[in-house]
């Protein structure tokens, strides 16, 4: 009796402890990364998340309407929050931390199609308006393209994912977000704000709430690097890994040593090379990184070429900026390939918001090749603004690598627009109205094509809606401050040369087509320097002209997000004014009276 009483007693044990054990136990810690041989010992991270753990945390609910439709937004830079958070901190932003697509992706756009007008899985409307450019005086005529699906948002589901992450441990991501790493000569510029968090951080922090959205079925991977590459995780399914072991081993990372970006990314490439292909997976590369890379890596065998070649075979890229001195320039060109994107993050906070709406949407490209033709040789193309594609635009053709889903309110689309300026030859003799011709790819390759035609109205000023008036006032401000930098980052370089021989006024200097700025070529020469935050007084004269039209404007489409834009200009206007020198003489450029 003893005996049975004993084994009665151990099984129960038994029982209780199997109850017990958490279910991840059971599960493989497939991370192969050691931090203890390769790492440095420094001060652990955080091992917490704001309450939401890797093993809780799940993809949101999609918004349940039969009539609610998907919208659709063009690939590359996904927003413009670098630009922001160097003016933040005292610097003048690059160049192409601030893009149109990038600063229309903050907003929503009436594209002027509703209810369940379109059908397919891609639908162009058309808009039109002209007005008087009360800057530079000139007569305009634009053109919107409102990108519309027909596919319900109810219905929309993403691939399964297989995912490979890429993160960057060099030794500069464990700078504070608030601060440039290196200056033009490799002297660390620290800031006041000590508390701030390390890139680092928030890198690893960042990459632990976007896994959560992950599902049972789908893959994952990790790869990180410095001046060599690593493999941290091989591709295994999400449900056979042990997600708090693999949360844990993320948030310990560590930054040291160099950078090499090529071996990160070809690292990355091999791991696909464990799964089979499938046509019911999406591959995708996310590549995290507060890059500042080389032309070099443009070459074929280097990051931005590997990144090119991968989408010709169905594997795709979304790199991620860390930090304040992310190089948007070339990864403003790498996101120009086929089936990438470019986001920045600046708060582990902001990113885990942004993920909780938006992670399939930024994971599944669904529009490839879009071409729109204009048939009419009375308007040419004379600038794009919202398609990071721009510079491939001719007289008469647009084009843009993709296309991805984004969400409707039921009356606008978040950036769900690309606008065209058009030039007019009234000399040519031809109808006055615009035949239209769109052709594009679907993800499996299928061709679609459809045509449509459009005339300009009569009157001299006229918007056709309130999507096409928006996206000309929010590409009017990218406009002014590409141009600034332009010219700002010309007088903070003691080399440039001012290379105009008859100066343009300022007043139409500053809406100039910005490739068009006579300094635009000399741009990415010398970039690479940190520039303090300087407003020369023509500068401060135009913003403070250009808040007037901008609060009229905004007054008229009652839109208070463009808010957004006046709380960057307000700051611009409370900087102390500084003289742009260019060959070492100031100069008051503003010409404009009253």
């Amino acid at each position: 009796m003893k005996q049975l009483l004993f084994l009665t007693m151990i099984l129960n044990i038994t029982l209780l402890s199997a109850m017990s054990q958490k279910p991840d136990e059971k599960l493989m810690d497939d991370w192969e990364y050691n931090t203890s041989i390769v790492l440095e010992d420094s001060k652990r991270m955080p091992t917490s998340m704001g309450g939401r753990s890797l093993s809780t945390m799940s993809s949101p609910k999609a918004y349940q309407s039969i009539k609610k439709k998907i919208g659709m937004s063009v690939g590359g830079a996904k927003d413009t929050n670098n630009f922001k958070a160097n003016i933040d901190n005292g610097y003048l932003p690059k160049l192409d931390s601030i893009t149109y697509e990038g600063q229309f992706y903050n907003h929503y756009f009436d594209t002027g199609l509703k209810g369940d007008e379109c059908k397919d899985l891609f639908c162009p409307s058309y808009a039109t308006a002209k007005r008087q450019n009360s800057l530079s005086k000139e007569k305009e005529f634009f053109l919107a393209v409102g990108l519309n699906s027909g596919v319900d948002e109810k219905d929309f589901k993403r691939k399964k994912l297989n995912l490979v992450v890429v993160l960057d441990i060099s030794g500069s991501m464990n700078s504070k977000f608030n601060s440039y790493y290196y200056d033009k000569v490799g002297n660390k510029i620290e800031n006041s704000e000590d508390s701030s968090k390390q890139k680092m951080q928030i890198a690893n922090e960042s990459i632990v709430a976007m896994l959560g959205h992950l599902k049972d079925d789908d893959r994952v991977g990790m790869v990180l690097f410095d001046h060599n590459a690593y493999k941290a995780k091989p591709l295994n399914l999400v449900k056979e890994s042990n997600k708090l072991a693999i949360r844990k081993h993320i948030l310990e990372l560590k930054a040291r040593g160099g950078t090499n970006w090529s071996a990160g990314y070809k690292e990355a490439l091999k791991l696909f090379d464990e799964v089979k292909e499938s046509s019911d997976y999406e591959n995708r590369i996310i590549f995290l990184t507060d890059a500042m890379p080389n032309q070099g890596e443009l070459n074929k065998d280097k990051l931005f070429g590997m990144a090119k070649e991968a989408s010709l075979k169905g594997i795709h890229t979304t790199f991620i900026g860390i930090g304040v001195d992310f190089n948007n320039d070339l990864v403003e060109y790498v996101s120009k390939t086929k089936g990438a994107n470019y986001f920045s993050v600046h708060s582990s906070k902001g990113f885990s918001k942004l993920l909780d709406k938006e992670f399939d949407y930024m994971v599944t490209p669904l529009v490839y090749d879009l071409e729109l033709k204009l048939n009419n040789s009375i308007y040419t193309i004379e600038a794009v603004y919202g398609s990071p594609d721009a510079k491939l635009a001719t007289g008469t053709l647009m084009s843009i690598n993709t296309l991805f889903p984004s969400h409707n309110d039921g009356t606008a689309t978040k950036g769900g627009v690309v606008l065209l300026k058009l030039k007019e030859h009234p000399e040519m003799a031809q109808s006055a109205e615009i035949f239209l011709e769109v052709s594009y790819k679907d993800v499996n390759g299928k061709a679609y094509h459809s045509k449509q035609k459009v005339a300009f109205k009569k009157r001299d000023v006229y918007y056709d809606n309130s999507g096409i008036r928006k996206a000309i006032l929010v590409s009017d401000y990218v406009t002014i401050m590409k141009n600034w930098l332009i010219d700002s980052r010309a007088g903070c370089n003691d080399k440039v040369k001012w290379v105009m021989e008859s100066p343009v006024s300022l007043m139409k200097r500053c809406m100039l087509y910005p490739p068009k700025h006579p300094l635009y070529p000399l741009v990415t020469t010398w970039e690479r320097k940190s520039c303090a935050l300087q407003v020369s007084k023509g500068y401060k004269k135009l913003f403070e002209r250009f808040k007037k039209e901008y609060l009229r404007e905004q007054a008229i489409l009652k839109d208070d997000s463009l808010n957004k834009e006046l709380t960057v200009i307000d700051t611009l206007l409370k900087q102390k004014t500084s003289e742009i020198k260019v060959n070492s003489r100031p100069k008051d450029d503003w010409q404009f009276k009253q």
